[in-house]
């Protein structure tokens, strides 16, 4: 490391907004620079983004640094980064985007996912890669491609994820790293690509477009010349490609700490569910569904669940009373609704209503995949007033996440929170008590460009291992534990019984719904996106 570098700096390239985020070596956050990220949604379920207004966009975050910290140029001593998972970003000759890349939002390949799953061979591919098929996937998205739009890959030379379309730009290599390798095309077990599981998705043909493996906290690239005269900082410095956003947001939260039975759940407007075991203690379900990711330490990986909609749920309600008041008068902010949701839970009764969070247009992914799952209250009555719905929908958060650990073994013991979620008191009680666990809360800000700065700080020598940077980064970050509610937590145990019963019922309604729709005999059957839909991201 050379002397006078005190900085590194964190890019990580959410859906909806891309952050550089600059730290001292001990883990303090310094600046931040974030450009708001863009993308199209098309109404055969498409939602794409421009690879070059990507880079674009990463570029000028990193220079937005430059305004707020002094000399940073020769004060970085490593660049990392991180970003949106699965979707597929595919470059041709010269490293030129070969078409906009589909995001993990993309709902095109679900004719695909459903013809995969059921070829005898997918409980092979499952038991590799840990991970269930779904529409985010880039798998399923090649294995869709190759079928119905193959001039896309003939033209292309590499399969890419977001971040390592920034890392390629910033590198000029072409890579991924262990985590997404892994639980799309690879063993978590080996942190290998495995012919298992690409033989399962039928693309042995197209082997040549997966890059090669790198690990982040192992290796580092120097930033090219090109890249620095675009960023602004300084040609060779040391550029480490992190893991997905997922693991590098739940690393910095605190996921992994050391003590026994703890997890992570980043509650934004997707929920992450996570828990790290080693890799011969993951518990494969047999519904074979969930993430496998591997951490950035060794033989420890995450098992993850993840909902396709969370926060989103609570957004809808509330834009749904911020129409009903702005017929009559003023329309409301949405901060101003916010600032009721505590008052309404007060003013309502818990577990009287069931409401499933399936307000993505997508569908749900965790912890069962269906395309056609759709949002729905179950128990109302003529008493039933606005501050009983919404309570219904904060609750139908803490039931989804309880699916979602039910299918990963025993619940945790600790339960550390972060994402938009965490800052409301209603949602951590109501979480704490749906898990029956305490709840922490991160102080730390930026937990995914957090992440993936730590791993380029193991990378440069500043700290021995990824177990010595955790100490100092992120376990004095958390918060006292708020214990749930013993009688919350009896109403939740209750809920959750009925609430699961009936979203295993409602699965032939929501397929029935689906066929009307394709029929053009349905509501939404002109297949346009929803707003809610296009608002999908923040915690990816």
């Amino acid at each position: 490391m050379t002397a006078g570098r005190d900085i590194i700096v964190g890019i990580d390239a959410g859906t909806s907004v891309l952050k550089a985020v600059a730290f001292d070596l001990s883990g303090q956050q310094l600046a931040i620079s974030a450009v708001r990220n863009a993308y199209q949604s098309g109404g055969d379920g498409a939602v794409t983004q421009s690879l070059t207004r990507t880079w674009d966009d990463c570029a000028t975050a990193i220079r937005g640094l430059h305004d707020r910290i002094d000399g940073l140029a020769g004060r970085v001593a490593a660049l990392a980064v991180t970003g949106q998972g699965d979707g597929t970003w595919l470059v041709g000759q010269g490293n030129a985007p070969v078409a906009d890349a589909w995001l993990w939002l993309d709902a095109r390949a679900a004719p695909t996912v459903r013809r995969l799953a059921a070829k005898p061979t997918d409980r092979a591919r499952f038991e590799v890669t840990g991970t269930g098929l779904n529409t985010c996937q880039q798998g399923s998205q090649l294995a869709h491609m190759d079928r119905v739009h193959p001039e896309l890959l003939e033209g292309a030379e590499a399969a890419l994820h977001c971040k390592d379309w920034l890392f390629l730009n910033l590198t000029g290599v072409r890579a991924t790293d262990p985590s997404e390798a892994s639980f799309t095309f690879g063993d978590f077990r080996t942190r290998a690509y495995s012919d298992t599981a690409i033989e399962s998705l039928g693309l042995q043909h197209r082997r040549g477009l997966l890059p090669e493996i790198v690990d982040g906290s192992l290796t580092t690239f120097p930033l090219t010349e090109a890249a620095a005269d675009q960023t602004g900082l300084l040609a060779g410095t040391p550029v480490s490609l992190g893991y997905v956003d997922m693991v590098m947001t739940a690393l910095g939260a605190g996921v992994h700490t050391g003590d026994a039975g703890a997890a992570c759940s980043t509650v934004g407007s997707t929920g992450v569910h996570m828990r790290a075991v080693p890799s011969e203690g993951v518990h494969l379900n047999a519904e074979g569904t969930g993430y496998v990711i591997c951490l950035p330490v060794p033989g420890l990986v995450t098992q993850v669940q993840t909902n396709m909609a969370a926060t989103l749920n609570v957004d809808w309600a509330l834009s749904v009373a911020a129409d009903l008041i702005g017929e009559t008068g003023e329309t409301p902010t949405h901060a101003d609704l916010v600032a009721r949701i505590n008052g309404w839970m007060d003013r309502s009764r818990p577990g009287r209503i069931i409401y499933h969070p399936y307000i993505s247009e997508a569908g749900e992914r965790g912890p069962f995949v269906e395309a056609d799952a759709r949002a729905g209250f179950v128990g109302l009555n003529a008493g039933h007033r606005f501050p009983d719905l919404l309570r219904a929908v904060v609750e139908g958060l803490g039931m989804a996440a309880r699916d979602c650990y039910a299918a990963m073994g025993d619940m945790p013991t600790e339960l550390r929170l972060t994402g938009g979620a965490a800052r409301s008191s209603a949602l951590r009680q109501v979480l704490a008590a749906a898990l029956d666990t305490p709840v922490r809360v991160s102080s730390r800000e930026e937990a995914g460009a957090a992440g993936c700065a730590m791993m380029a700080a193991v990378a440069i020598g500043a700290y021995g291992s990824m177990d010595d940077c955790i100490a100092e980064w992120t376990t004095p970050l958390l918060g006292e534990p708020e214990a749930p509610d013993d009688d919350l937590v009896r109403v939740y145990d209750d809920l959750f019984t009925s609430y699961r019963d009936a979203r295993i019922a409602l699965r032939p309604v929501w397929n029935g719904m689906a066929e009307a729709r394709a029929n053009g005999s349905g509501p939404d059957a002109d297949g346009t996106m929803t707003a809610q839909a296009e608002a999908l991201g923040e915690s990816r």
